[in-house]
């Protein structure tokens, strides 16, 4: 149900929707971003301003839904002020371990899941080094060896191109609230369903209808002890 404090939208709304933008919930700025790019020009100009006047804050999960719509849109203001002023995204791509996060951080601007959740491996796997980039998997001792700024760098990826649906600290929070569960904690974010795995890939949801910490799937197949590093991994504490 819409929020009633959201408008339909016409040039003569941008006022209207300008003020929730800034001060609504999150719920109702996610709202309003949607219908401030099908005002076209105008409603672009107040998301650059918006995004502009929080660049020097951590990103949100409704900075990156309005980076995305800049991103993905066709106009070449749009274009050329992030290029501007976010020419490597809105997540800072911090690594200590010389990891080139951009291609993750291209392919989850354009919500392109699947590619982003392979990208994810990868780029583990070059954190890892030379043998698991050559294998393409991951041991789970080499998860505990990873720089607490390169796992945060890739849940903060997630989290901001999400919606905060996705990425490993939602998976954490949920895996906590279920006590530390394996079985109940696959059931929750979709990848059990009674007795059966979800298969991968057709079966995977890889849009932001599927449950909450769907994503990523961090080398599921290969069972509990690579996820359970990740979720135990200093970089939480």
């Amino acid at each position: 149900m819409t929020d009633p404090l959201i408008v339909s939208g016409t040039a003569n709304d941008i006022d209207s929707l300008r003020q929730p933008l800034v001060a609504g919930s999150i719920g109702v700025q996610q709202q309003v971003i949607p219908q401030l790019a099908n005002l076209g020009d105008t409603g672009l100009d107040v998301l650059m301003e918006f995004l502009f006047e929080r660049k020097e804050n951590p990103a949100t999960s409704v900075d990156g839904k309005a980076y995305q719509v800049l991103y993905n849109c066709d106009s070449g203001k749009a274009k050329e002020f992030l290029q501007t002023y976010f020419p490597f995204g809105i997540v800072p791509l911090t690594s200590d371990g010389g990891i080139d996060y951009s291609p993750l951080q291209q392919l989850l601007a354009t919500q392109d899941f699947q590619a982003a959740d392979r990208m994810t491996l990868q780029k583990m796997c070059e954190l890892a080094g030379s043998a698991a980039v050559q294998r393409k998997w991951l041991y789970f001792t080499e998860v505990g060896n990873f720089p607490l700024t390169d796992l945060k760098t890739i849940n903060s990826l997630w989290l901001v191109h999400s919606e905060g649906k996705f990425g490993f600290s939602v998976q954490r929070e949920i895996w906590l609230g279920v006590g530390k569960n394996w079985e109940n904690l696959w059931t929750k974010i979709g990848w059990k369903n009674g007795n059966n795995w979800t298969r991968y890939p057709n079966e995977f949801t890889w849009n932001l209808s599927a449950p909450r910490g769907h994503l990523p799937l961090s080398n599921q197949l290969r069972g509990v002890r690579v996820i359970a590093s990740l979720l135990s991994h200093p970089a939480w504490n």
